[in-house]
Parts: C-alpha cells; structure tokens; sequence
C-alpha cells in the first residue's frame, strides 16, 4: 500500500453497478436466468458551442449549457464509450442523467443524437460543431429538478460510441448542468443489461417419507422450523466455488496490524472482535524465498469455529527484476515454492497475489527489466510455472494500485497478464475522510476516482474491460489528514459503504487494510475514534458478507 501526495484532482466519470437476479430452479429443469446489472458510463468527452462566441471552446468548464440567452444559442455535447458487455448480454434499457447546477432549469429540454463522434471536448467551437440529428427525448423538468434523465433505449443497443446534443428553445432561461469537470454529479449513461446465467440441473428426487429434521435455513429462524418431507431444493445459502467466487453476497477480509510489530493473526483477531465479524479472508505478505504459507497462516484456516482462506502476496521477483522471472531465472525459487505448497497446503483455495500495487515498480526504460510488459510476462511466467509444478488450489490475483498518476501512464494497460492467468481483478484504494482534501471522497469515488476522461475510474474499466472476472477490493481504507481528527469524519465515508457497493456486483472480495501509522503517517484504524468504530461495524453486521467458505 503505497501512495504520494499531490494536487487534489477531482472525479470525472463514475459507474455504478446495481443487480438483482432472480433464479428459480425446478427438480430436473436447468430454468432459464439472468443477472440485471446497471452499466454506468461516465461522459468521455462534453462540452458546449455558443453561437455569440463562435471560435470559443468550454471543454474544461464545469458545466455543460444549452438553450437561448440575450441572442446567443448554446448547445450542449456529450460523448459516451460504453464498453463491452459480454458474451450473451441483451440491453433492456439506457438513459442519461444530466445533474443541475445552480440555475433554475428550463420548462423543456431535449436530448438530440449526433452522428458525429470525431469531436473532442477541447476543440470543440460553434464554428466546427458537429450536426445535430434527430431528437431522442424530451424532458419537462421542474426549475429546481436536481437532475433531469432522457430515455436513450432507442439509440443504445450495445458496446460503442454515443454523441448526444442538448438544446432548449425557452428563451432566456438556459440549461446549466454539471459537466465531467464537476466534483460530483458529473454526466452519467446507465445502460441496463441482461447477463445470461448458467444453472446446472438439479437431479429428481422422489419423497419417501416425512422426515423431523428441517433442512438448514440460510439464516438463524426466529421459530422452529416445521417438519418437512425431504425436497430437492434447499434454502439459498452464500457459498465460494472453487475460485472462491461466491454465489451471493461478498468476502470480507482484512489485513490487520500493518506496519507493526504486532504477529498478522494476533491482529487480526482483535480487528475481528473490535469489527464483530470474522474475516473470511485472511491477508498476508511475503517476498523472495519466504517460506509461505507459515503455520500460523494454515492454522488460521483450520479454525473449526472461525474458517478463513488466506490471501498471500508474493514479490516472486524480490531481488531481481521481473525480466528475469519470465526468462526462467527463478524457476528454482518458483518450484521451491510449489513444492512446499503441495507438501503442506495442497487441497484449500487461497488467492494468490503476485506482486501486489506494480505500478510503483514499472521503470518504463526499454530494458530495464521492470516495464509494464515485463510485469505481465513474469505473472503468466510464475502463474503457469506453477500450475506444470502441479499446484492447483492457487486463486491468482492481479492487485492494482488506484492512483490517478499511474492510471493515466501510457503503459498502465500493459500491466494485465491476460484472462487465462487471472481469476480475479484486485484492487488497493484508500480515500481520506478530511473534507476537501486531496482523495477525500465517497465509497464511489474509492472505486471510480479518475483525473482523466480517457481513465473511466478503476471499478468502470475492470467490469467494462474484464466483465467475466470477479473483483477483489484486496486494500481499502480511510484516514483523516485533519490537523485535528475529528470522529465523525472517517464515520461519513463509512456510511456511503453499503449503499453503493450494493451497486457494484462485481465486487465479490473486499478487505480492509488496518494501521496505526502507514508510509505517510496516516492511521487507517476502523477504531481511532468511537464514531467510526460504530460506523465501521454497521458495514460488517451486513447480512451480504455471510458468506460460506
């Protein structure tokens, strides 16, 4: 976890995934199912032309203006890139959000299509405006609307490219609304999809007779159960498969005691009774020739009253560069390691991370042996080393560093190893809870915080770019840069938690990183004070991390 302090930057797209899927299965019969998720693309590019300055351009302004004023005639652009969506996937529906700023709004306001999608937000004028095409939707908002929404079904009907105008003919009483420069609030297209999901059939299974004992409800019921004859479906319960993906709900984890003397399991069971929940995941950190797991490690997954898997990060490349891995010069360390695994730990999943936040490694010199490609090639390298030694239960992992500065990087893209060595899309993000201050934010902005509008925010590319992966929040975690930490703070974040992350189900794992003091001095303890230790423990009573392992 490592991060560097710079000017605050402000959000420019977010996405926001909400789901709700319903399966129902008869004895025999594989029913049909699908996942409804929410795709929210932030604008890629907006901006506007004023017929009254035609060789002005308002590609940095932060708001977005259309309609008629004193003579001039403003028209709002708006560019969408909505990724792709996945094999099977349907669009049911898509809309966009326009939010107001301060002015009072106009009676009408109508979104039009452009063919156009050559135009950039900083070239844009009234002289070289694109074309306006036909009318999609029209809007008839109150003055004071927060935020006025156009019906876009007919236009989105998948992956690509999307221009959009927006105009009003009221006179003198033009549409002023936030722009992708705002710091909240920015445009937004939510596309709604359908994902297929693939049911296995459930074999017949005939009654005999009644029997007392009551299948195992998912949740402790407030009443005896009645007695039931035996059935071929049971109560729905929150399990892992074997990539410890689970079938509902998210993983809570945490890595505890960081940046301390403290042992990680003596840690992490104090952060676990201050939190009230155990953690199903366990994380943990090695380098180099450390033998991993340590006994302490496997002796925390064999808890019989508090099962747990573990997260182990591994710099493979510890000593060497990452060149080097993938050229087989540490084939004997990678070996080394397989074999202890399949001796000791052979038979239980465990995520494996290589190399966690690489980003601040990458020296993009040719040669260096440290690039954003040598990156991806030493992961695929000990990934499939691993595998031909014969490991099997290893969940590999790709963990992210969510800092804009890296993400904006020519070479950012060159660090993914490739869908066939990678199980899940990990991420580290901390947010700090002094308001106004540099990354001081909500649990979206976590998420989604970008300074570039060709870097739609961390969350948006990896369920945008890698849909079939699961992601694993693998670090999270707020402090408060106030010269005087004020409780209530860190507690406002917290409690932005649960309602978006239940808009983002591709998050799957989720970790808190808990220090006293980490690289820059900041204190990521969910209990520094009492608000947020009592808003910390609200998010782990959720009901959706009770997961089974």
């Amino acid at each position: 976890m490592i991060r560097r302090h710079a000017r605050k930057f402000l959000p420019i797209a977010a996405l926001a995934i909400g789901a709700g899927a319903g399966t129902t299965i008869h004895s025999g019969v594989a029913a049909a199912a699908e996942t409804t998720d929410v795709v929210r693309s932030g604008a890629a590019e907006d901006s506007y032309s004023s017929s009254a300055r035609p060789t002005y351009n308002f590609g940095l302004a932060p708001t977005i203006t259309a309609g008629r004023q004193a003579g001039d005639t403003m028209v709002g652009f708006l560019k969408f890139t909505v990724g792709p969506l996945g094999t099977g996937t349907t669009v049911k529906s898509a809309k966009v959000t326009l939010t107001r700023d301060t002015k009072n709004l106009p009676a009408s306001v109508t979104l039009s299509r452009v063919a156009d999608n050559a135009w950039t937000e900083k070239a844009l004028t009234g002289k070289n405006a694109p074309k306006l095409g036909a009318s999609v939707a029209v809007a008839k908002p109150a003055a004071t609307a927060n935020a006025v929404t156009f019906d876009v079904s007919s236009v989105v009907k998948g992956a690509g490219t999307y221009t959009f105008a927006v105009t009003s003919s009221v006179s003198n009483t033009p549409a002023r609304f936030k722009s992708a420069e705002a710091a909240a609030g920015q445009p937004a297209l939510d596309v709604t999809v359908g994902r297929p999901v693939v049911v296995k059939p459930i074999e017949d299974v005939k009654p005999t007779k009644p029997v007392t004992t009551p299948t195992t409800p998912a949740t402790k019921p407030t009443t005896p159960a009645a007695t039931t004859p035996a059935a071929p479906v049971t109560p729905a319960e929150c399990k892992v498969d074997a990539k410890l993906v689970p079938s509902c709900g998210v993983l809570w984890g945490a890595a505890a005691g960081g940046f301390s003397d403290v042992p990680r399991d003596e840690a992490l069971k104090t952060f676990e009774a201050k939190s009230g929940r155990t953690s199903s995941i366990y994380h943990t950190y090695h380098k180099g020739d450390e033998v991993w797991p340590t006994k302490d490690e496997i002796a925390m997954t064999n808890d019989p009253a508090h099962p747990r898997t573990l997260m182990l990060n591994w710099k493979v490349g510890y000593g060497t560069t990452w060149a080097k891995v993938a050229a087989g010069a540490q084939d004997a360390r990678i070996d080394k390691a397989a074999a202890y695994l399949k001796a000791n730990f052979a038979t239980k999943p465990f995520f494996l991370v290589l190399h966690h936040e690489p980003e601040n490694d990458v020296n993009p010199a040719a040669g260096s042996g440290q690039t954003a490609k040598d990156f991806a090639a030493m992961f695929r390298h000990t990934a499939l080393r691993l595998k031909a030694d014969g490991v099997t239960n290893a969940v590999f992992t790709v963990a992210y560093m969510n800092y804009e500065k890296w993400n904006n990087t020519a070479w950012w893209g060159d660090l993914y190893p490739g869908d066939d060595v990678v199980d899940w899309v990990g991420v580290d993000t901390y947010n700090n809870a002094e308001p106004g201050a540099f990354h001081y934010g909500d649990f979206n902005y976590l998420m989604n915080r970008t300074n570039d509008p060709k870097f739609p925010g961390f969350y948006t590319w990896a369920s945008t770019k890698h849909p079939s992966k699961p992601i694993m929040v693998a670090e999270w975690g707020v402090y408060d840069s106030s010269k005087v930490v004020q409780g209530k703070n860190k507690a406002a974040v917290y409690a932005t938690v649960l309602p978006q992350l239940a808009k983002m189900p591709q998050i799957k794992g989720f970790v808190y990183f808990e220090t006293a003091k980490d690289q820059s001095g900041h204190d990521i303890r969910m209990d520094d004070t009492p608000e947020a230790l009592a808003g910390f423990q609200k998010i782990a009573a959720d009901p959706r991390f009770d997961v089974k392992l």
